[in-house]
C-alpha cells in the first residue's frame, strides 16, 4: 500500500529567533516576513550548526509503480483527502501496466496530457538550446508555434489534432500565404511532436500531424532572385562608391534643386569617400566569396589570413547557416583591396588617437569587424540600383535583392566553366541540385556558344574547309578554362609544369620578359575597385579579373 507525508528539510536559524525547550525538545519561535509568529523544532545539523527542521506545505505519494519500482512523486495538494485520491489514481495506473491492459510510454504520455500547451514549448525549446540552435531559429519557432496554438485553439497536449492543423493551413493559403511559408509552419508542428513522442521524452504516444502533405513549392515560387550581368556589376560598384558624396553635394531645395553645388567639409568628403568606398567593397566581396549578409557582417580581423599562399578567410561554425565552419578562398585583386581597406582603417584609427592624445596603436585589434555592414544594407542596395538605372525586377518578376549577389557568384561559377562539384563546394551547398537549379541563372549562361561543341553532321558526308580546320582544332582557337583554387588545403605545395619531362620556363620559345600572370610579393598599392571607375584594370571572361592570355597562348603552341 502506498502513503501520502509531507516531505521534511531542514534551514537555517533565522535571525534574532528565540531558542526554548518544550517536554524535552528544543524548538525555535521567530516572525516571518508577514509578521506571523511561527514554531519549529531544531537540530544540529552535518557541519554541526544549529538548523530548524520544516515540512513541505504539499503531500506527497510513495508507491510501487508498474514496473515494481518504488516512486516518491509530489501531488500538488496541501489536504491530505485529495493527495489521497492522486495516490489512488497512481496506483490504479500501476495495476493497468502489470496486467497488460496499458503501456508505461502510454502511462508517461498521460501523465503530460493535462499541462498547459505553453509548458511543453517552452521545455521544447530549452532542448533547442541545449542541442545547439542559434537564437533566430528558436525564436522563429516560438513564433510559429504560439501562433498555430493560439489560432487553433490548442490549449493542451491533448488538444492537437491533425485535421485542426489542416483546416488552418489550408485557411492560410487561401489568405496568401505561400507554400514555403505553409511548410514552414508544418515543419515547426511536426518537429514540435516528434520531440514530445520521442522515447526518452514520453510526451506522446505518436505524431498526430502525420500524414500532413506539404505544400508544392515549385508551383507556387514567391520570390525568384536573379543573377547579376558584368555590366550591372560594374555600374553597381561605381554608383556604391561615388553615391554618399554626390548626395551629400545635391542640393535638395530652392530653384537649384538636384545640382550638385553644396558645400561640403573636408572632414564630411573623406568620411562620405570612405563610406562609399566601404559600400563597393561589401559587395565586391559578397560577389567574390558567395558570403551571405550575416556571415560577412560578423568576420573580424582575426579571421582574415591575407598572407598565405592562398589567401583566405575562416569562417567560424556559430556564425555560419549550416553551423559547420569553412574557410572561404579570396581571390588575389579582392585581398589585396582587404589588405589597403584594413591599412586605410588602422591609419585613421591612429589619427584618432593621435588628435586625442591617446597612444598610438601599432595594429588593429584581432577583434576588429572587417566592416560595418549596414542592418538596412537591402535599402541601400536598392537606392544604389535605381541610380544604377539597374531595374529591380526583370521582365520575368524575378528581383535583386542582398542575397542574388550570392545567385551572382554561383552563375558567375557556371558561366566560367567551373566544374559542377566544384562550384558546389564553394557555395558550400549539401546538394548539387541546389547549386545547378537555385543559384545558377541559366539566362546569363552561354547555350548558344555551348552548342559549338557539338559534333558537324553534314548530310551530304562532306564537310567545308572551315568546319574540317574547327573540328580539327587547328585554328588557333584552343579555348581552356583554369578554375581558381577554392578551398585551401593543408598540404598546399607548388609544383611547376613540365611537358615532356622538362619545365616549361626551360623551353627554347619562353620569353621571361613577357607578361606575368603571377606575383610572389603581396601587392601594397591601392588598387581601384572597377574597371569602370578608373579604367586602368583589363577585364576577363567575368569582368572581374585581369586577361591572362600568354601562358595558355604557350600552352596552347607547345601542345600544337
Amino acid at each position: 500500500m502506498g502513503a501520502v507525508f509531507r516531505k521534511s528539510y531542514t534551514k537555517p536559524v533565522p535571525a534574532g529567533a528565540e531558542r526554548f525547550t518544550r517536554k524535552g525538545e528544543r524548538f525555535v519561535r521567530w516572525k516571518d516576513r508577514k509578521g506571523k509568529t511561527r514554531t519549529a523544532p531544531l537540530t544540529v545539523g552535518e557541519d554541526g550548526a544549529e538548523r530548524i527542521v520544516l515540512e513541505s506545505p504539499c503531500f506527497v505519494a510513495k508507491y510501487r509503480d508498474g514496473a515494481g519500482m518504488v516512486r516518491v512523486v509530489p501531488t500538488g495538494c496541501r489536504d491530505e483527502t485529495a493527495a489521497r485520491q492522486v495516490l489512488a489514481d497512481l496506483e490504479r495506473e500501476a495495476e493497468l501496466i502489470r496486467s497488460g491492459v496499458k503501456t508505461a510510454a502510454e502511462a508517461a504520455a498521460g501523465q503530460h496530457q493535462t499541462k498547459a500547451l505553453q509548458t511543453h514549448i517552452d521545455a521544447y525549446l530549452t532542448y533547442l538550446e541545449s542541442a545547439g540552435a542559434c537564437p533566430e531559429h528558436r525564436s522563429e519557432r516560438r513564433r510559429q508555434l504560439e501562433r498555430i496554438a493560439l489560432e487553433c485553439r490548442f490549449t493542451r497536449l491533448a488538444d492537437l489534432d491533425r485535421s485542426t492543423l489542416e483546416s488552418w493551413l489550408a485557411r492560410q493559403t487561401r489568405a496568401g500565404m505561400s507554400a514555403r511559408t505553409r511548410n514552414s509552419y508544418l515543419a515547426a508542428a511536426l518537429a514540435f511532436c516528434n520531440w514530445c513522442a520521442d522515447k526518452n521524452v514520453r510526451r506522446l504516444t505518436g505524431n498526430p500531424f502525420d500524414g500532413i502533405a506539404k505544400a508544392n513549392e515549385k508551383a507556387d515560387p514567391r520570390r525568384q532572385r536573379r543573377a547579376m550581368g558584368e555590366s550591372e556589376l560594374l555600374s553597381l560598384l561605381a554608383v556604391a562608391r561615388e553615391r554618399p558624396l554626390l548626395e551629400a553635394l545635391t542640393v535638395r531645395k530652392g530653384k537649384r534643386k538636384g545640382e550638385r553645388y553644396a558645400k561640403v567639409r573636408p572632414e564630411v568628403r573623406e568620411r562620405l569617400e570612405v563610406l562609399g568606398r566601404e559600400r563597393a567593397l561589401i559587395y565586391k566581396t559578397l560577389v567574390l566569396t558567395g558570403l551571405r549578409k550575416g556571415e560577412l557582417a560578423s568576420l573580424t580581423l582575426g579571421q582574415l589570413h591575407l598572407g598565405e599562399a592562398v589567401p583566405f578567410v575562416t569562417l567560424d561554425a556559430a556564425d555560419e547557416k549550416n553551423r559547420e565552419g569553412n574557410d572561404i578562398p579570396l581571390r588575389e585583386d579582392l585581398a589585396s583591396d582587404l589588405r589597403q581597406w584594413l591599412s586605410d582603417k588602422l591609419e585613421r584609427l591612429q589619427s584618432e588617437a593621435r588628435e586625442r592624445g591617446e597612444p598610438i596603436p601599432a595594429r588593429l585589434p584581432a577583434t576588429t569587424l572587417v566592416f560595418n555592414v549596414p542592418a538596412k544594407l537591402c535599402k541601400i542596395l536598392n537606392r544604389d540600383l535605381k541610380v544604377a538605372g539597374i531595374a529591380k525586377r526583370d521582365e520575368r518578376g524575378r528581383v535583386l535583392d542582398v542575397h542574388a549577389l550570392r545567385h551572382t557568384f554561383g552563375t558567375l561559377l557556371s558561366k566560367g566553366g567551373v566544374a559542377p562539384r566544384t562550384a558546389q563546394a564553394a557555395m558550400r551547398h549539401s546538394k548539387i541540385d541546389l547549386t545547378m537549379s537555385v543559384y545558377t541563372d541559366p539566362k546569363l549562361l552561354d547555350v548558344a556558344g555551348a552548342l559549338d561543341a557539338l559534333p558537324f553532321l553534314p548530310l551530304d558526308g562532306e564537310r567545308t574547309e572551315q568546319e574540317a580546320i574547327r573540328a580539327t582544332g587547328t585554328d588557333g582557337e584552343m579555348v581552356r578554362t583554369l578554375a581558381p583554387t577554392l578551398a585551401p588545403t593543408p598540404d598546399n605545395s607548388g609544383e611547376s609544369l613540365s611537358l615532356s619531362g622538362k619545365s616549361f620556363t626551360d623551353e627554347p620559345g619562353f620569353n621571361p620578359s613577357g607578361p606575368v600572370a603571377v606575383s610572389g610579393s603581396a601587392v601594397k598599392r591601392k588598387e581601384p575597385l572597377t574597371s569602370a571607375v578608373n579604367g586602368s584594370v583589363g577585364v576577363g571572361a567575368t569582368g572581374l579579373e585581369p586577361v591572362t592570355p600568354s601562358l595558355s597562348s604557350w600552352c596552347s603552341s607547345q601542345l600544337s
